[in-house]
């Protein structure tokens, strides 16, 4: 049987400063910008969760997307939402908090409880901007 991707989306508001405190404060606004605001600045980001699999044969699904929702909002969305990425977020801490790494680091949340019903996690996509996202294989 064909493997199949589906796709769940959720959303959430968080704040985050991009800053190396290796560097000069001239260094760090040279490279991140005013996304090195000393006072943070924060996003309307958009999460993308797919999972494959193969559909089941009594429900024609790799998942209940209900229970998808469940997952993503219980692991993530409760951390994350309304939250500081530098200063509240246990999975982000000691990491420079870019969409890059925000994403890698909700692949470590969900991953084993998407497997854990029967199919697999393939991607982690986090819009931070209409233009900017960063994806995430699990590679």
């Amino acid at each position: 049987m064909a493997k199949v991707y589906v796709t769940r989306r959720e959303r959430f508001n968080a704040a985050h400063k991009l800053w190396n405190p290796k560097w000069s404060e001239e260094k760090n606004f040279e490279i991140f910008g005013k996304c090195a605001n000393e006072n943070w600045h924060g996003h309307n980001y958009e999460l993308f969760v797919t999972v494959k699999g193969q559909p089941d044969e009594d429900t024609g699904c790799i998942i209940d997307l209900k229970l998808l929702s469940v997952i993503i909002n219980e692991r993530v969305i409760d951390k994350l939402d309304h939250r500081n990425l530098n200063l509240d977020v246990p999975f982000m801490q000691g990491k420079m908090a870019s969409t890059e790494n925000l994403a890698v680091g909700i692949w470590g949340e969900i991953a084993e409880s998407i497997k854990s019903h029967g199919c697999e996690l393939h991607s982690v996509r986090v819009h931070e901007t209409e233009n900017n996202y960063a994806e995430y294989l699990g590679e």
